[in-house]
């Protein structure tokens, strides 16, 4: 047995994460073992205790330590809009802009007929419950812009269609973008989606 065989095995399990490569694994895992004190204990207890913790609301779907997230159970909340995003992630992305005031619905993912994902296996049924039990006047379709994204945001705007106000994101030309670096189709929904001055 290898003297340093706990440490390669956590240094594999790191570099599984998003972003960390084996490189960025084995450096993190040293600079934890180095401040040991000061990090990597209050670090350990730390995730022991949302890995028991933590769990999906049941409303919206998205990740907190009770069954119905602070978003789903604020008054200032209940203003009839719900953002529709694929995942939790994105929604912490729209939180962290601060801009919308309203609750959320994380499907779960995008509609991929090659994937075999329908709408069961997203959260679209419970959505469409929510509108009808919510008194929601408008669904705000914030998905990303790729053929599932756009594919997933046509399907739900079918179900919904004359029920209620549809909306989605705008598209195009992102701040302190320059066209030399966006793709076509970037430029073809900016180009096509102008608005006068």
């Amino acid at each position: 047995m290898s003297s340093t065989e706990d440490i390669d095995a956590l240094i594999e399990m790191m570099a599984k994460l998003p972003g960390l490569g084996p490189r960025s694994a084995r450096r993190a895992v040293l600079h934890l073992i180095r401040k040991r004190a000061l990090l990597f204990t209050p670090l350990a207890d730390m995730m022991q205790t949302v890995a028991e913790t933590a769990q999906e609301c049941l409303n919206c779907g998205n990740i907190g330590t009770t069954d119905i997230c602070d978003i789903c159970t604020s008054n200032e909340r209940a203003n009839g809009e719900i953002c529709v995003v694929e995942d939790v992630a994105d929604l912490w992305a729209m939180e962290r802009a601060n801009v919308f005031k309203g609750r959320y619905h994380v499907l779960g993912g995008t509609l991929s007929a090659l994937d075999a994902i329908g709408p069961d296996e997203l959260s679209i049924p419970r959505l469409i419950h929510r509108v009808k039990s919510e008194g929601i006047t408008e669904i705000i379709l914030a998905l990303n812009a790729t053929i599932e994204g756009q594919t997933t945001a046509h399907y739900i705007a079918d179900q919904l269609e004359g029920q209620l106000r549809l909306t989605t994101l705008a598209q195009g030309v992102p701040i302190g973008g320059e066209l030399d670096y966006l793709d076509d189709g970037t430029i073809t929904t900016a180009l096509n989606a102008r608005k006068e001055i």
